[in-house]
């Protein structure tokens, strides 16, 4: 990782920015998924820089224009997304985060409650996207149980027989033929969905409201928002709480979590979760039998 973008960045950004770029100073932050992240000050202004992939960042622009505008959660405003030469790029204003409490958690609780109460009008996205690196293919339809199906557990399964675990197809066959009596008397509305929210994409803003970033949007059964919640520990308990006064989850949920779960571990991690997987499926199968 270099001490400053190339220069040919640096030019496009001096005139999506209207700025002189030799008056731009740069601090590196690391890298990212497909890429580098940086701090970029002019004068008094700062703006927070995604370099890599510019798929990645042009869906990631995209889902997150998607959910300002939906008015519910607060995300970074997105300034500039564009291709130089072979390097995507990703201008956002610079958010300063401060500590987690549960006062904020609480009302990221009662933000998503909003938006996934709204109604959408199918299932699915415009455009496919990407969670983490992972292609995530969102074909609009009217039917959850064939969208959940086949663009998310099925896709999943047939990637991770391509990396050599084809006994999972094989386990999970029953689950997969299966997948209406998980969802009796349970009928999701398209919500918009975060798609990606784990603890780490989620901060407190210095006046104390949470922000969110890194999303992989499409509409979908809410619920998948809330099962990713709970990876990692889970969020802060006043988060579930206020979310729950405003939009109660069915009691269906308690075993349907498993199911994102599966997702999420073949979609995100990969080999080091198979067995927690396979642990998930032989538990969900015997809720068939």
């Amino acid at each position: 990782m270099g001490s400053r973008p190339s220069p040919a960045l640096e030019q496009a950004l001096q005139g999506s920015l209207a700025e002189q770029a030799s008056a731009m100073s740069w601090q590196a932050l690391g890298e990212g998924v497909g890429g580098e992240r940086w701090h970029l000050r002019i004068a008094d202004a700062d703006w927070f820089l995604k370099t890599g992939d510019d798929a990645i960042l042009a869906a990631e622009a995209d889902g997150l224009k998607a959910l300002a505008a939906c008015g519910a959660l607060r995300v970074p405003r997105v300034h500039a997304v564009g291709r130089v030469e072979r390097e995507g790029y990703l201008l956002m204003e610079w958010l300063p985060l401060a500590r987690n409490s549960s006062g904020a958690a609480a009302r990221l609780g009662e933000a998503l409650a909003r938006q996934h109460l709204k109604r959408r009008p199918r299932f699915g996205w415009p455009r496919s996207n990407f969670i983490g690196a992972t292609p995530q293919f969102n074909r609009e339809g009217d039917d959850w149980l064939g969208f959940f199906r086949e663009q998310r557990l099925g896709f999943q399964l047939r990637l991770a027989a391509e990396d050599g675990h084809r006994g999972l197809q094989d386990s999970a066959a029953a689950l997969v033929t299966g997948l209406p009596k998980f969802f009796a008397g349970y009928t999701p509305h398209p919500a918009l969905l975060h798609g990606d929210l784990w603890g780490g994409n989620w901060g407190v803003l210095a006046e104390g409201g949470p922000v969110v970033f890194d999303p992989a949007v499409y509409c979908g059964d809410r619920e998948s928002d809330i099962a990713m919640t709970e990876l990692f520990g889970g969020f802060p308990r006043g988060f579930y709480d206020a979310y729950g006064m405003h939009a109660p989850l069915d009691p269906g949920y308690a075993v349907r979590r498993d199911l994102y779960h599966v997702l999420n571990h073949l979609n995100l991690f990969g080999e080091g979760y198979l067995a927690q997987a396979e642990r998930l499926i032989a538990r969900l199968n015997s809720e068939l039998r």
